[in-house]
């Protein structure tokens, strides 16, 4: 495993994120009984992904307080507080999404985050978050009062760093300037929406956050595992099935998809290695980018992610891996 700076500061983190929301509860409910995860594996099918991991050198575990509706913090603390030492880990959660069906029970207020992040700490048995990330932009509260209440968070020692997650360039740019003016606990890291098969933050955001000295940590780095199915498996697996969310990112593009899935079946048919590795090595040679978030539900999962790190592109290889690739909408930051 290779470990780098997470943005300009001075925390490691492994090239490798692993993602969480595949553990928690298929059974349980968002608050307003909208959504379920019927995809999740319980704890019992979870444990052995966070072993594996460890045992891999990923020291970086990323979830958010919706996820299963607390439950995958629930699963993702027990396990790591079992399997690791809490000061070998970098953790990560999130905060944002509805967690009560009152009108204060989501957003980024300070009322919100205040009571949230205890929430979360409560789940994720620990006194503190390494990073806690906003989730969403919050249209709804103004980002001064958001930036304020997430630096008091830090001073009371309950986050050691602060990130964000999909929203537009020049949100995340007014947001680094207020924290800045304002001598604010500032963004460390941003996790976007960013893959082979979307690409519209290479536009503004990555360069932005180059700039800044901030880090990338790409979700969905294979696309829903579309990039690992390559251009002719069907949709065949149960979370295809039943993620909303990632239909509605992708379904929209399917069409422009298949000549970038085409390249990737090349490549990785070239190289006599997994699709899944092609894909992951194109992101980890991207400028900026520190750890792809990775979800796993099988043990190839895990194994392919961290035996990308030793795929390493050719400049032709990339090039035709890129070129297919037209403008896509924008998509992600709902």
């Amino acid at each position: 495993m290779n470990y780098t700076p997470l943005g300009r500061t001075g925390l490691k983190v492994s090239r490798v994120c692993l993602g969480c929301m595949s553990y928690g509860d298929p059974d349980r409910a968002a608050p307003d009984g909208s959504r379920r995860w019927p995809w999740a594996l319980r704890e019992d099918e979870s444990r052995p992904f966070f072993k594996r991991a460890l045992e891999l050198g990923i020291n970086f575990f990323d979830t958010a307080n919706v996820y299963s509706a607390g439950a995958s913090e629930e699963v993702t603390g027990r396990a790591l507080k079992d399997l690791a030492r809490r000061e070998d880990i970098v953790l990560a959660t999130k905060v944002h999404g509805a967690m009560s069906a009152g009108p204060n029970g989501h957003g980024l207020s300070r009322k919100a985050i205040f009571h949230e992040l205890d929430a979360s700490l409560r789940r994720l048995g620990t006194d503190y978050v390494d990073l806690y990330q906003i989730h969403r932009w919050d249209y709804t509260t103004p980002i001064e009062e958001t930036l304020e209440a997430l630096h008091d968070v830090v001073r009371a020692g309950k986050v050691r760093y602060l990130g964000a997650s999909s929203m537009y360039g020049w949100q995340f740019s007014k947001a680094l300037y207020l924290a800045e003016r304002h001598g604010w606990t500032r963004f460390v890291s941003m996790q976007n929406h960013y893959n082979l098969l979307y690409r519209e933050e290479e536009r503004e955001m990555n360069g932005l956050c180059q700039d800044r000295g901030v880090g990338l940590i790409p979700w969905s780095p294979l696309a829903r595992g579309r990039l690992a199915r390559g251009a002719s498996s069907p949709e065949a697996t149960s979370r295809s099935k039943t993620d909303g969310f990632g239909n509605s990112v992708y379904g929209a593009s399917a069409s422009l998809d298949v000549p970038v899935l085409a390249r990737v079946d090349a490549v990785a048919e070239a190289r006599g290695v997994p699709n899944a590795q092609v894909a992951l090595a194109w992101l980890l040679r991207q400028k900026g980018v520190a750890s792809p978030i990775i979800g796993a539900t099988k043990m190839q999962h895990l194994d392919d992610a961290v035996a990308a790190l030793s795929v390493k592109l050719s400049d032709d290889e990339v090039a035709r891996l890129e070129e297919p690739y037209v403008p896509h909408a924008v998509a992600g930051f709902g």
